[in-house]
This record gives structure tokens, sequence and C-alpha cells, in this order.
């Protein structure tokens, strides 16, 4: 694609430091961990650290790899693109789709979660009403330009940050004045390891967190589909990027450390938000309201960032033939409104289910467990392209000033460690099930994909890809 055509492309770039630094903590900081974390507790015990630790940090190799290729060539607007410039036409129809789709599934969920949290102060309203509420919310204040998405998600994370910083000081506050819960129970560190050890619940204890931390961890690449719309992304993607580890060790390592050190690991429900237990130990009567409101605001966060890179991703498709040409038209305010529209249209799903479904609680672990396979998927074509670029390109390699630590050894390492989820995901009865399910979408693309590539422009970019000839 040309300078002229990618000027056409037409995005504007509005989001600002500020705004990329906290999408980046909103992505990091999922509602997994205000309400999934109380579960995972009671199935790993203490080594829950350990898990999320591990995760971070393996996905932290990720984000690099991705940041080294998005700065290596500006023309890069997301990981489509370099996934189809590096891999070939077919990785980015795959890598657009499934991140579309990805997006979607945690975004009905989400919707669906939003309408649950209001039954809290208005048990009567029909839950309909607010899932249709939050969809229209959402759509219109992303109608309006990039710098309004990038604004509430700004206020969306502060409120996560604020919520969690409180807790981890109340907890230390608690610990150091050796706290006494009505139980009995003392807070002190040695909770930490008194009860059977770091790892109280055996190896397969701590293979079945990862589980459920996985999908705390969906939406942590969300820089990557902001990068086209960030000033400065020299500058902007290597600080937000590298700010994750100290992020994840901040928010869900310190964060859960205080918690396990005020209670007792085996005191902690799995049903339950253990923020809300924490606050409440601590004789704040409104724990359970501002942890709604925190939870509440969490999955709202998340929507508004799958509306906004399911629309951009889809925006980018059909630049390349992948999608409709009417997805790439941008309205006045240079959004990609009929993008927005789709997905608009498919989160309303979400409001169908809350009108007719009785128990749709009990489906909300295979949908998250599909979306994390697929999230997985993306992420593994992040690796996948990162090495191609490395075979293709040595010379652009050297020239970056944001190296990937440890390369392809890191990429494979990574990879592994994906392998080993996939398994974990098969240990349980109800994950195994989504895990059987997934297969479907992949399926359903295969045979998109076959149909399409049978176009002139398809096998027009085929050609070009096969003599070496990009499109970037």
């Amino acid at each position: 694609m040309s300078g002229q055509e990618q000027e056409s492309r037409g995005l504007s770039r509005q989001l600002a430091n500020r705004h990329i630094q906290l999408i980046a903590i909103g992505g990091a900081i999922g509602t997994g961990l205000f309400m999934g974390s109380g579960k995972t507790i009671s199935l790993a015990g203490p080594s829950v650290l350990f898990v999320y630790m591990i995760i971070g940090g393996m996905l932290f190799f990720v984000m690099r790899a991705m940041g080294e290729l998005l700065l290596s060539n500006t023309n890069y607007h997301s990981f489509a693109d370099f996934a189809g410039d590096l891999l070939g036409p077919w990785a980015g129809f795959f890598t657009g789709w499934t991140y579309w789709f990805c997006w979607i599934v945690t975004g009905i969920a989400d919707v669906i979660a939003i309408a649950g949290y209001t039954t809290f102060w208005w048990p009567d309203l029909p839950l309909w009403i607010p899932a249709l509420a939050t969809v229209a919310v959402l759509i219109g204040l992303n109608l309006v330009t990039v710098k309004a998405f990038g604004e509430t998600e700004f206020w969306f994370a502060m409120v996560k940050i604020v919520a969690i910083v409180a807790l981890i000081v109340v907890g230390l506050v608690m610990v150091f004045s050796h706290f006494s819960a009505p139980n009995g129970a003392q807070a002190e560190f040695a909770n930490l390891w008194d009860d059977g050890g770091m790892f109280p619940t055996g190896f397969m204890g701590f293979v079945a967190g990862f589980q459920i931390a996985s999908f705390a961890f969906v939406g942590i690449e969300l820089v990557g589909t902001a990068a086209a719309e960030t000033k400065d992304p020299e500058k902007t993607l290597p600080k937000a990027i590298n700010a994750i580890p100290v992020r994840v060790a901040l928010f869900y390592v310190v964060a859960l450390l205080v918690i396990l050190a005020v209670t007792p690991w085996r005191e902690i429900s799995p049903d339950n938000s253990p923020f809300v237990a924490m606050f409440s130990l601590a004789g704040f009567g409104i724990a359970a309201s501002v942890i709604n409101f925190v939870v509440l605001t969490s999955a709202a966060s998340s929507a508004n960032s799958g509306i906004y890179s399911t629309s951009r991703m889809v925006y980018g498709l059909s630049w390349h033939s992948d999608a409709p040409p009417w997805f790439a038209r941008l309205s006045s305010r240079r959004v990609p409104s009929n993008a927005l529209y789709l997905s608009g249209v498919f989160l309303l799903t979400g409001v169908v289910m809350v009108m007719v479904g009785d128990s749709i609680i009990d489906a909300f672990t295979i949908v998250t467990t599909v979306s994390s396979l697929c999230f997985m998927f993306v992420w593994t074509m992040i690796l996948a392209s990162y090495m191609a670029f490395r075979r293709k390109f040595p010379e652009r390699h050297a020239a970056s000033k944001f190296k990937m630590p440890g390369g392809i050894v890191m990429c494979w390492v990574v990879i592994a460690f994906f392998a080993f989820l996939i398994w974990a995901l098969t240990q349980k009865e109800d994950t195994l099930q989504a895990l059987l399910v997934t297969p479907i979408w992949f399926v359903v693309l295969a045979i998109a994909w076959l149909l399409l590539r049978r176009t002139p422009v398809q096998k027009s970019r085929i050609s070009a890809f096969r003599e070496g000839r990009s499109e970037f």
C-alpha cells in the first residue's frame, strides 16, 4: 500500500500518551481480577501469585514482539496488517477476523455482566434495559471521535487503579496493625505459607489456576490496535509495553498478596469477590456497593475496548478486501462508523440473551474459555509473524530501537507455554467443552477464505506475496 493510500485511510492520531498508558493498564486489569480471583485462589492457594506472574511475564514477550513489528514499519496499523504482510494474506484474514470474534464474544459477556451488576441497586429492573442502554451509550461514545474513546477508557482505568491501590493500602495497614478477624484469624504475611505452603493444592491445583487467570489478561494487546491512532507511536508504544511487568506485579501480584496475608486462603470464598470481603472485614460498610461499581466499570471498560478494537480491525480488513468495502468508510469525524455499527449489532446478542435466558451465568465459563483460546491464537500469530520478520528482514531487525528480548528463542518458549495452557483447559469438563467447540470458528473461517481467495483482488495479493512484493 502506498504512502498516499495510507494517508487516505484517514484514521486520526488523537490518542495522547496518557490515553495509551491508561488503555494499556485497562487492558492489563481484567474483570477477572475483581470477580474471578476468589475462585482462582480456592483452586491454587497462594501459588496463584506465581500463576499471574508467569502469564504476565509470557505475555510481556508477546507485546515486545508486537511492538518491534509495529515500529519496524509505521504503515502497519495493527497485527492483522503485519501478519498478512509477513505470513501471507490468509494470515491477515484469519488474525483479523479471529480478533474481531474474540472481542465480540467478550463484549457479549460484558454486556450481560453489566446488566447483572445493575440488579445490585435496582433488583426489579428488567435486565434488557441496562443491557440495551450499555450498547447504545458505548456506540454513541465511540461515534464521536477516537479521543472520546480514549478519554472514556482513561477514566474507566482510573477507577480500577484507585480501587486496587486502596485495597493494597488498607490491607497493609491491617497486616502491620495485626488485625484480627471475628473468627480469630490474624492478618500476617505468614498466612501465605502457614497452611500447606505456597502450593497447598499440589501441582494440579496450580495448573487449575491457569484456566481462569488466563482470561483476566485478554485485552493486553489493545495498545497494538490503537497504534494507528496514537500520537508519536515511537515514544508512546515502548513506554506502554515496557510498563507491563510493573503493572502486573502491582495490580495483580501485590493486590493478591495483600488479600492472602489478611485472609487465610481457605477462608476466601470462590463465589464472591475477595476485594469486597477484605473491605468488609476492614469495616467499610459500603464496600459491596463500591466494589460492585468498580466491577461494573471494569466490564464497561472491556466492552468499550471491544467496540473500539473490533471496529478498527474490520475497517483494516476492508482495506485489504478481507471485508466488504463499505466498512472502510469514515464519518466526518474520521471514525469508521459502519464498522462500529456491525460490532454494535452483534453486541445486541447480549441483550437478547438476558431477555430469553434463565441461567446465563452457567455459560460464562464456556464463553470466556472460547475467548481465551481465540486470543491465544492471535498472540501466537503475533509470534509467528515476528519469526517471519526476523527471517525476511534481518536488516530491519538490526536497525530496530525496540528489539524483543530473547528473540526467536523466547517466541518458542511462549508458544510452548500456550500449549501448556491448552492442556490445562482439557483438565476440567466445562473448559474441555469450550476447547472442543472452538475449532468450529476456524472451520467457518477456512471455508470463507477458500471462497475469498478466488476473487481477482485476493489472487493478486497472493501472487504479490509469493513474489516478495509488500503491500506496505
